[in-house]
């Protein structure tokens, strides 16, 4: 069962919609290195489409009614949006979930010092990565400080021409006779991923004087002083452009596209859809790559205290409906897949893998080896989905992750799962997946879009 290559089907009209929402796409990326700033640039973009934050509408006194929009933040670092639909909530939504974290280093709290006359940020690496993949990249700092008088300083170091970048040392080939002997996973370790930040001595110090030179240029340009590193949130993420990829411009490479493909995908089908029977929810979360823990994880009780708080601003809440409300929706949960790599065909089983430009990918389960910590879709719902996709003029496809003994992965499919809804895993394959650099097609992203469209309009 071959799925057919999308560009061979697409007309001049898909080609030139294609390339206006992945151009919209890479400006996403650029704009949206952390899950601070993926919130940020989706409230913008739901703003100028009508999106009114639901504790607005709360002290307004409004009751929401079909057809209307609304938006809640959560910690800044999640979002969920929904437009209201002409059936009654308790009926249930049409949800798709992404989320926005992406694999990184983390600064520490107590990150800087000096060793042999270099400045060190100490970091510690978030989700899983292959460490070796750090070294050597010209890397950037996004993320926020806070001072203890609550002033919170902005922070976006190494993406403007002007700015320095940073980067993370690696040892000459001529003396790594040792390194190159040590296995993959040892090659470069977690306690070495610590960015190069200064060399300069400030005049006149003995002691430290590169340290203090750091020190005095940070209270200069930001005001912030070495205690402040405590209540600091800095990541360290790859410096650079999102670009289009391959002599033909068919691919996007860029960092952060798992999830953030999805993500974009999710928020930009919720934006153009006109209207709707069911409620429709776009649900952006953090945390995923470490288990969808905390309180901006998908763990949290944070989506279902904002559906109750929906309810009750629609006249309408009750602990039965909004527990009925969940179990009746229909979910995508949406994140990226592994793309089949022919570079690397013995780590996958091509009858049931995703290949670049074959459309979206449906994973009817996830986890590893025996489907352990998976999500695993019921037939009846995927028949459903196929006529969606088929009547709407989606191309997809479905896949697995690799071969059934190598690993696996998980997503946030089976704790939407736990409310008893029908889920299912539905994203992008991607090349380089959790590498800084990621690659996926131009084609995938826009079947992506139009079968997300689909489903919050179609499935009933």
């Amino acid at each position: 069962m071959e799925r057919k290559n999308a560009w061979k089907e697409y007309k001049k009209k898909d080609i030139t919609e294609l390339e206006k929402l992945c151009k919209d796409y890479r400006h996403f990326l650029d704009h949206g290195k952390t899950e601070r700033e993926c919130v940020k640039e989706i409230v913008k973009m739901a703003q100028s489409y009508g999106y009114v934050d639901l504790e607005e509408v709360q002290q307004s006194g409004k009751q929401l009614k079909a057809g209307d929009k609304v938006y809640a933040i959560n910690m800044k670092k999640a979002i969920a949006l929904f437009q209201i639909g002409k059936e009654p909530l308790s009926k249930g939504m049409n949800i798709l979930g992404a989320h926005i974290d992406s694999p990184r280093m983390d600064v520490k709290q107590n990150p800087l010092y000096e060793d042999t006359d270099f400045a060190y940020l100490d970091t510690h690496y978030y989700g899983g990565i292959k460490k070796y993949q750090w070294v050597t990249l010209p890397l950037a700092i996004h993320g926020v400080i806070v001072k203890k008088d609550g002033t919170v300083v902005d922070v976006c170091i190494g993406e403007d021409e002007k700015d320095p970048v940073f980067c993370v040392t690696d040892l000459l080939i001529h003396l790594a006779q040792e390194q190159m002997d040590k296995k993959a996973a040892k090659v470069v370790e977690g306690e070495q991923l610590d960015i190069l930040f200064g060399s300069k001595p400030l005049p006149k110090e003995e002691k430290e004087a590169v340290k203090k030179m750091v020190l005095s240029i940070l209270k200069d340009k930001y005001d912030v002083e070495e205690d402040d590193f405590l209540s600091a949130e800095l990541e360290i993420v790859p410096a650079g452009k999102a670009r289009n990829a391959g002599i033909d411009e068919s691919m996007i490479m860029g960092y952060g596209q798992d999830d953030r493909v999805c993500a974009f995908t999710s928020a930009v089908a919720m934006f153009e859809t006109k209207e709707v029977e069911r409620t429709a929810c776009c649900l952006l979360v953090d945390k995923e790559e470490i288990g969808s823990v905390g309180a901006t994880g998908m763990q949290s009780k944070f989506f279902e205290n904002t559906v109750a708080e929906l309810m009750d601003v629609m006249g309408d809440y009750s602990e039965l409906k909004l527990k009925r409300c969940l179990a009746a929706s229909y979910m995508l949960s949406s994140d990226v897949s592994a793309a089949y790599d022919p570079n690397y065909a013995s780590a996958f089983e091509k009858k049931n893998a995703a290949y670049f430009g074959r459309g979206v990918v449906f994973n009817k389960f996830t986890g590893s080896r025996g489907k352990s910590g998976s999500n695993d879709a019921n037939a009846e719902y995927i028949g459903k989905l196929r006529k969606v996709m088929d009547d709407n003029h989606v191309a997809f496809q479905t896949a697995e992750l690799g071969k059934v003994d190598l690993g696996g992965g998980g997503t946030i499919a089976y704790i939407l799962s736990l409310y008893g809804m029908n889920v299912i895993d539905s994203g992008v394959a991607v090349l380089n997946m959790h590498a800084p650099w990621e690659i996926t097609s131009k084609a995938d992203i826009y079947e992506a879009m139009k079968s997300y469209k689909a489903f919050l309009t179609d499935m009933a």
